[in-house]
Parts: structure tokens; sequence; C-alpha cells
């Protein structure tokens, strides 16, 4: 085993998270999601789809015959498996998962070409064809998730083998791209190489890795562009749709050079996948160029093309972004993967600037879309996380197909549920970030952490009562008496808070710095900051351009947005109106799912039984008063088939 000595950054700490909100999601993950998903992935799950994903590596291997299944880019998902499975042994070491995983790592390794190449589409079935179509075809999509992967187990295992097929396969393709001459001139069309090299730097300390990234990154958009060459090379052919007129390089996010972007288009797990790579590259290289069209991408895509739970790409057409304040709530797309690629962005965002509005953000889509695309039972799946759902529509309307009622088993395309385990198991690196001397705490999860501040080692532990109380307590241990600074988070959301050390009142205007109450003083071991949010149902508002959202109003509670579901408010969500005046009335209802607070609040339903004209008619119908429950978003479609409405009509 050959151990890495070399890194190119030192990480700024440890954190164990021990939270009993987030602790039981991640103990599902470990002890259901994981274990599922490796049956899926065997195709041993009968009520599921078939993934196909370990057959077309044993085929690649030679171990059996066959012919391969699936989609182009089914090998991604054994590679968020891997991933995930890496992130959970850094948490729990489990034998019989290791052994797992060494035996798929083995199979991987037994797929690999003698030159480096890895991806089995091109092993069986199209051979002669590799790097033919970067633009549809996501060879180098894959080869990100598989150096993902590699980091994430080794890191946990110390074990080099994942390791070592991965820089096989970049030297592979170092050889094929670059800058030099006879070399591809070229990108993926599917965003996920860049930002996995760089982690891949961070591991290793290589600089071509790094280099790699940046030619990848800097290449997308110029002219002539690759992309568009390419599709006319091949005859104008793809290879989801055979002869095509155009190509739309906008959606591929390829219609300008990264700097030069500003609006947020085209698919929209590649455009997230792809800022993220470009705040990495910013961070490392303080290239300001980059940085500069970070901020304006965040900027447009989070206030006006983000869902209020944090979900992106509003159109199932090409999983897309559409335009400003475009954002249907029955027939949106918001993908799963999505949110979690703008929850990878704004940590990146957060490691360039301290500012609480990317934490803002990436707790919105965690404990909202992210967190709901799940079943409470870790075997059920939502890839499209709508808003608004009438089953029947969803069933007889061609234009609702993609949105379900219920999660799903498993999909062809499952891309998706990989994708939450390996977040989940990985959270505990979302929780603080640390810039120079002072810690910065953007999310509340409870958990054990050690860092290195004031040249002292610090141990931090956080106690918090998320996401159904605002009670945060961070006990600060530093080994010797030390000076530095702990930033706690002020959210959004929140109308006022209290803040103490040692019991001693903070006064929060007085330290607050994007968002952050920032703390610097010199730190003994004992002292403790003590944080309170008042946590109280409010109702939020659309801006005026958001059509869909016209004269309705959504509830939020904390971090968590609400909805009315069939299954408490009966059928025809739709003839439900709130009460502007009403009150909220909150309780924590154990028997719900798991235990969550429950909020009430009156309404008036549309009477029905008073309407006596036909399809059509001149009296409007009467209303009638009634008790409104909302629950959690996260929450529902966990009690069977039912209408679900997160905006109703005040």
């Amino acid at each position: 085993m050959n151990k890495i000595t070399q890194t190119a950054t030192t990480l700024p700490g440890t954190t164990e998270i021990k939270d009993e909100f987030w602790g039981r999601y991640i103990k599902l993950v470990q002890d259901v999601v994981i274990p599922y998903q490796y049956e899926a992935l065997h195709d041993r799950v009968p009520e599921a789809e078939p993934s196909h994903a370990i057959a077309n590596f044993e085929i690649a291997a030679g171990r059996k015959s066959g012919e391969f299944k699936g989609w182009v880019f089914q090998d991604s998902d054994v590679a968020k498996w891997l991933e995930a499975v890496g992130y959970s042994l850094s948490i729990r070491r489990d034998p019989e998962l290791e052994r797992q995983a060494d035996e798929v790592i083995d199979l991987v390794g037994e797929a690999q070409q003698p030159d480096g190449y890895l991806d089995t589409y091109f092993i069986v079935k199209e051979p002669g064809k590799r790097w033919t179509n970067l633009q549809d075809c996501h060879e180098l999509y894959c080869a990100g998730h598989f150096i993902e992967a590699a980091v994430a187990y080794y890191e946990a295992t110390g074990k080099d083998r994942l390791l070592n097929i991965v820089r096989k396969l970049v030297d592979h393709i170092a050889e094929v791209f670059g800058p030099e001459e006879g070399k591809l001139k070229g990108y993926d069309g599917h965003q996920e190489i860049e930002l996995a090299l760089v982690k891949l730097y961070k591991l290793t300390g290589e600089q071509k890795y790094l280099e790699l990234s940046s030619f990848f990154i800097d290449q997308r958009g110029q002219e002539p562009n690759f992309l568009r060459q390419e599709w006319e090379d091949r005859g104008q052919v793809t290879h989801w749709s055979g002869k095509t007129d155009k190509t739309d390089l906008a959606y591929l996010q390829a219609h300008l050079p990264v700097r030069e972007q500003s609006v947020a288009v085209g698919h929209s797990v590649r455009a997230v996948y792809m800022y993220t790579a470009m705040a990495d590259l910013a961070a490392l290289t303080n290239d300001t160029g980059l940085r500069e069209a970070c901020e304006r991408l965040w900027q447009n895509m989070t206030q006006k093309q983000m869902y209020v739970t944090g979900g992106i790409g509003s159109t199932h057409h090409g999983e897309a972004f559409t335009f400003d304040y475009d954002l249907p709530n029955d027939t949106v797309y918001a993908e799963t993967c999505a949110s979690i690629g703008l929850i990878f962005f704004a940590k990146r965002m957060l490691e360039l600037t301290p500012d609480a509005k990317y934490a803002d953000v990436m707790e919105r889509a965690l404990y909202n879309n992210v967190l709901g695309s799940m079943a409470q039972d870790g075997k059920h799946y939502f890839y499209v996380n709508p808003l608004e759902v009438w089953p029947q529509a969803c069933s007889c309307n061609p234009g609702k197909h993609h949105v379900k009622a219920e999660r799903q088993g498993w999909f062809g395309c499952a891309c998706c549920p990989p994708n939450v385990a390996r977040l989940l198991t990985s959270l505990n690196q979302y929780i603080y970030s640390v810039h120079g001397d002072t810690l910065y705490t953007n999310l509340y999860i409870g958990s054990e952490s050690s860092f290195k501040l004031g040249g002292q080692e610090v141990a931090v532990s956080q106690q918090s009562s998320y996401p159904w109380e605002g009670k945060i307590q961070l006990k600060i241990d530093p080994a010797a008496a030390a000076k530095f600074g702990i930033a706690v988070r002020i959210p959004a959301w929140s109308a006022s808070a209290e803040l103490t050390v040692n019991g001693e009142a903070v006064d929060i205007a007085s330290v607050l710095e994007q968002g952050y109450a920032v703390i610097r003083r010199t730190w003994t071991a004992g002292d403790v900051i003590e944080l309170s949010f008042p946590m109280t149902a409010t109702r939020v508002y659309a801006h005026p351009q958001l059509r869909a959202d016209a004269g309705q109003t959504a509830i939020q509670r904390g971090p968590l947005v609400y909805c009315l579901e069939e299954a408490d408010n009966g059928a025809t969500l739709s003839s439900i109106s709130l009460d502007e005046a009403g009150a909220f009335t909150e309780r924590f209802d154990d028997s719900l799912l798991g235990g969550a607070v429950v909020v009430k609040t009156d309404g008036f339903r549309i009477d029905e039984g008073s309407w006596n004209g036909g399809l059509y008619g001149s009296m409007k119908a009467g209303v009638t008063p009634v008790e409104v429950t909302a629950v959690p978003y996260y929450l529902w479609g966990n009690r069977g088939s039912g209408e679900m409405k997160v905006w109703v009509r005040s």
C-alpha cells in the first residue's frame, strides 16, 4: 500500500455528528439505505427497476458475457455508492460493508483497460468510439464520480486500490485532453470531473490534477466551440435523439466562457456541479474572474430561480432552469441531485467568503428538498420534488407524468438515491468552516469537533435542539487559553435572537458580520456560548413577479417549510384558503412519522354543496370555516398517495 505523504491543504478540523435529529437519518443511511442500494445495484430488489450497474462491470471485466444495459452513465451509480460507503466507514467501521466494497473495487479494477480507460458502456458496447461524444455520453462525468469515491474511501480506510485505479484513469485522461498539440481541447457535456480533480489534488498535492481541472473549466464555452465542432463531426447526430438541426450549448453551460456567465441556464445539476468547481478553483488559485462569476450566478439562481424548498430546475424538459421567476409548483422538476449540488456550491462559497447567505440556502435545501426526497423507510425516493400534487393529474396528464405522488423503490436513472446517501454520510463536513483564526458555525447540528485556532487545539461541542427548537449551546475547550474568533450564524428566517457567553448577554448587532455574530476574545477551557432563536410558524410570500404564487402564502417554521396534505385536510386542497388574521398553534406530535411539530390555523374551504351551476356559473360558491393542518414538507408522501400543496391561497 502506497501511503499519501503530501497534501495540498490541511483539513480545518474533524467533526463527529452527535445529533438526535440527523443521527437518526445517518443511521438510516448506514443500516438501511447503503445495504438496500447494494442489493439494488446487484438487481436483487424484486420491486425495484433493474439497475444493471454491477452486471455491466462484470461483463466489462470478462466475468460473464452479455450486453450493456441501462443508461450510458450507469457506472456513476456504483461510484456514488462507494463514496457513501467511504463516508459511512469513516463514521463507523463495518467489516462486512468494507468487504463488500473491496469486492466491488476489485471488480472495477478488473474492468479497467490496460491504458487506464474505464467506462463500461464503451468497453462493452462501443469500444471503438471512446471520447467521440463528450456532449452526451458522460465519460468524464463517470470518471469524476470514481475519483470522488476513491478519495473518500482512501481517507476512511487507508486502502489505495481504488485510488490507484483512478490515478491511472486520470493519467490516461491527461494524455487525451489538454492544451498541448495533438490533444483534445474538449470537456464533458455533464460537469463533475472538475470538482473531483480538485479533491484528488487536495489529497495528493499533485499539481497536474489541479491543472487538468482548470483546463476543463477554462476551455468550456471558448470559440471555436469544442462541443459544436464535435457534434458537426458526428454528422449532427446525438446519442439521445439521432440527427438534430441544432445543438443547445446553453443547456450544457458551454454557450459562453464560464467567467462571462451571469445567469443560471441549462441542466441544473450540470450547472451547480460546474459552479462548485469554479468556486473551488477561485479559492485555490485566487482567480478573481471565477469568483465574480460565482457570485453573479449564485445571486441569479437563489434570488430569481430557486423554490422556497431549496429546489432548482423548474422544467422537466431537460431537468433545467427556464427564466427568472418561472417557478411552477405542479410541473416543477427540482431534482434531488440539483439541490445536493446547490449544497456543494454553497459549501464552496462559504470557503471563499464567510457570508451567512450561503449557509441559509444550504440549510433550506438540506432540511426541505433533500431530506424530503427520501422516505422514512430509506427504501423509496423522489427524483422530482414538487410543491403541489394532484395524484390523478400525475397519472392522467402527460405533462405531469414526471411528478409522482409516492416515492419510488428505484429508478432506471438512479442518480438521486446514492447522491442522498453520500451527502448525509458526509454531513459532518458542512457544519463548520474556518477563515484565518475564526471558526464559523454554518449549520446547527449536534456534534463534537476539534480545530486548531489561535495556535491551540480547540475542542468544540455543539448541542442543538434543531429543527424543533432554536436553542444552541457551544462549549469551547482550548488546550490552553488562546485568542481566536467563534462565529455563529443568525438565520435569515430568525426575527430575533439572544446570545450569551458564559451567561453574559452579547449585543448581536454590535458583532454582526455578514450574517454571523462574531465573538473574538481570549477563550479558556469551559467557556460556553448559548444562542436562542424563537421558532414560530410564519407566513412566507413570493416576489410579485413570481406568478405561480401570486395571492398565495406558504408556512415556514425555523428552517422547515410546511405543506398541506390530503391525509389531514381532505381532498381538493385547492379549495382551501388561509385566514390572514388567523393565529398559528403548534404542537409536537410524537405519533407523526418519528415525531414532528404540527402547525394548525384557521382557514376556509369552498363549499362545493353550495355550487348550483354547471361547469361554469355566474354565482360564486360559498365558503365554510375550517381548521387547516400543516406538516413539514420533508415528511409529505409517507402516508399513502394523496394531494399535497405548499402554497395556499390567503
